[in-house]
């Protein structure tokens, strides 16, 4: 064995040279593992060997770029220079997956002249993910293999491909046994070798583009069918370009248009975003006084309180986990009405050939229904999900304290209320936490893990791990109305509501914060949940608030076929010319002055008092770090990703501009827009949002 430099080795097995990486934890292609790969091919080149394998140790193949090193300075060989190397060898190179071959990684092995992988691997594109484009050949060298359609589906989804799947494509040409990669690998470069094999160069691979040409519609129909997917997105469509290149140009030429369009994308403002994202998703599980080897309650059973929407949705949370639920509801009807939602949810996702309906039955089966709470005594964790009423969670909490095993977790779900109030209910405040799910529970990726003053750091870290076993992003945040995300979802209601109060028409502020990036605005929002969400006829003041008039008129949203907007028997939203008028009634009783907004004065009214909101929060220590809070509204509220989280878009907009243009708001619309102390502090002391994660 020789090594080549501290991440790589070179050993000759008879005629076969090994090329080993070793470079944890994922093998990324930093600049010692670029030099380490050129210099073992350029000895393995001239060895006496007949063929060359590339392999990696650890847990995976080469899993990618290393991202840290993207739009600093670059040292060691470019990759383009090491896969030269590989691909222009004079001696067939097998490319050894395992794991993962991502991004750069995939892009190494498509330019070995074979690959070969065991049934669990997986390979990808995911460069979509970081607002980026393959920038190393993959956009030119897969359609080349797979065809334009696959390839474009491949690299915009960027999902990960098992093995067999690749197999079947003819991204990959061989299949080892699992565990026996090396051994399977050498043999099949010996038999390459003996078969008398070409020098196979994807590069070089006519037929699927030359097919494709022969399909002009293609691009276009593919643009028009994820259109709405890719609304906002800057990489898509240049990927798009790419593929279109590697199909209408020769490759060298498909090369420099995918290498100008990477070029624009990893200098842009939406890539630095996404990548900011990436980290910050991952720096969200460190929590300063949790130290990693803080113990955990072993939770191999959950009960739920409320068989309602919320609670079916976390049900299927650990049921999709293979954690046994145990969910409780104070009537058959209720219970069963649950019951029917998450089967039916199940039987949906079997149709679709997510999974088979046998795997729908074995998810049922881990669900036992139950009018009695008594029936939760040994569970290991248990979730109440029950009417927002404090005196109601009080009342279940006593209940459960004096049911609940000692150690079991008690969680609630509240999305507002004083979680150590709750607490007081039980003799074991230690064990109460907040696990704020979001709606569809089942399908949204953030949970709001909130600890109340005290929660010990052993149930802080059970609800944060469990977070993480059933597939969530977790957020830590402590006790405060609200917590991270709906505490700023407040402000931004309030203040939509207040454009109204100036003549703004719903419909108009929905649609700029659409363009924006939302899914929907806060008055679309409204609707689809009901107006009369909290309202009574007894305490309505119509002459008042606006929304009190609309539910007057029994306009309470999508549900009655109108609210803010009219609506069709499909639910399809129109401007209405009775909220119209009551819009531009309410303004002129209100003596509001009433112009004519822009869409850039729209989204500033929205987003800067959700930022100044979010500098209290940090201030007061409800949340841990800035990036908790874009992480919180990316995955819980629909903030755009390519926009990287509200305090990473303060820092874009510029902490004196935004004092500043808050003061002005001020000045017009009164002390609810004076700028929080620590955004003056950050003025002072010349700080962004960034010098605090």
């Amino acid at each position: 064995m020789t090594a080549i430099n501290e991440v790589t080795d070179l050993t000759l097995d008879g005629d076969v040279a090994v090329i080993t990486l070793d470079s944890p934890p994922v093998n990324a292609l930093s600049a010692v593992v670029r030099d380490g790969l050129y210099d073992a091919f350029e000895q393995a080149i001239v060895s006496d060997a007949a063929s060359i394998v590339l392999i990696c140790a650890g847990r995976t193949f080469i899993a990618g770029a290393d991202i840290s090193e993207f739009g600093g300075k670059r040292a060691g060989k470019e990759l383009p220079e090491v896969q030269a190397m590989i691909e222009g060898s004079t001696k067939p190179v097998v490319a050894a997956i395992h794991g993962t071959a991502l991004g750069g990684g995939l892009e190494v092995a498509l330019c070995a002249h074979y690959r070969i992988a065991v049934p669990s691997a997986k390979c990808g594109l995911p460069e979509v993910n970081l607002g980026l484009l393959p920038g190393a050949g993959g956009t030119q060298r897969l359609p080349r293999i797979v065809g334009a359609q696959k390839a474009l589906e491949f690299m915009t989804q960027g999902t990960h491909v098992p093995a067999a799947a690749c197999l079947e494509m003819g991204l990959v040409d061989e299949l080892a046994g699992e565990g026996n990669l090396l051994d399977d690998a050498k043999a099949f470069a010996r038999r390459i070798v003996a078969e008398g094999r070409p020098l196979a160069k994807i590069r070089d691979l006519t037929d699927n583009v030359d097919a494709d040409r022969s399909n002009p519609g293609l691009f276009d129909d593919f643009r028009k069918a994820n259109a709405r997917k890719f609304r906002g997105y800057a990489a898509p469509e240049s990927i798009i370009q790419c593929v279109e290149g590697a199909v209408n140009l020769p490759f060298d030429e498909g090369l420099a248009n995918e290498r100008r369009l990477f070029t624009e994308l990893v200098s842009g403002q939406q890539s630095a975003a996404m990548r900011y994202v990436f980290f910050a998703e991952r720096q969200v599980w460190k929590i300063p006084d949790v130290p990693k080897d803080t113990p955990v309650v072993p939770v191999n059973s959950v009960g739920i309180i409320g068989a309602g929407t919320m609670g079916g949705g976390i049900a299927m949370n650990f049921l999709n986990a293979g954690i046994p639920v145990t969910i409780v509801e104070m009537k058959q009807e209720a219970l069963d009405r649950g019951l029917g939602v998450v089967r039916t949810n199940y039987e949906r996702s079997a149709k679709r050939g997510r999974f088979s309906m046998e795997e729908a039955e074995r998810r049922m089966a881990m669900l036992t229904p139950s009018l009695d709470m008594n029936d939760l005594a040994e569970v290991d964790m248990v979730i109440e999900a029950v009417f927002e009423n404090m005196d109601i969670k009080k009342d279940v909490f006593g209940k459960l304290d004096g049911i609940c095993k000692p150690g079991a977790v008690l969680a609630t779900n509240t999305s507002y209320l004083n979680i150590d109030e709750i607490a007081s209910a039980t003799s074991r405040p230690e064990s109460v936490i907040g696990m704020h799910f979001f709606s569809p529970a089942n399908v949204m990726k953030l949970l709001e893990v909130v600890r109340a003053e005290k929660t010990s750091i052993e149930v802080i870290n059970t609800a944060m791990q469990i977070g993480k076993r059933i597939g969530k992003i977790a957020v830590l945040a402590r006790v405060c109305d609200g917590f991270i995300g709906n505490r700023m979802l407040a402000q931004r209601r309030d203040s939509a509501n207040a454009m109204l109060d100036e003549g703004a028409m719903p419909w108009d502020v929905d649609k700029a914060l659409f363009d924006f990036g939302f899914a929907m605005g806060p008055f679309q929002m409204s609707d689809l949940a009901g107006l009369d969400i909290g309202w009574s006829k007894e305490t309505s003041q119509p002459d008042i608030r606006l929304r009190d008039a609309l539910c007057e008129l029994d306009r309470r949203g999508q549900k009655t076929g109108a609210g803010y907007y009219d609506y069709d028997e499909n639910r399809v939203g129109s401007p209405s010319d009775v909220v119209a008028g009551l819009v531009a009634e309410f303004a002129a009783k209100g003596g509001a002055e009433a112009h004519e907004f822009t869409s850039d004065e729209i989204v500033e009214r929205l987003v800067l008092p959700m930022i100044n909101e979010g500098a209290k929060i940090l201030d007061e220590g409800i949340a841990i770090r800035p990036s908790d809070i874009d992480i919180t509204w990316i995955n819980g509220y629909n903030w755009p990703k390519y926009r990287g989280g509200p305090m990473w878009y303060a820092d874009r907009y510029g902490i004196p501009e935004l004092v500043a243009q808050l003061e002005v708001l001020q000045a017009r619309h009164g002390d609810r827009w004076e700028p929080a102390a620590m955004l003056k502090r950050m003025v002072d002391e010349g700080k962004t949002f960034a010098d605090f994660n």
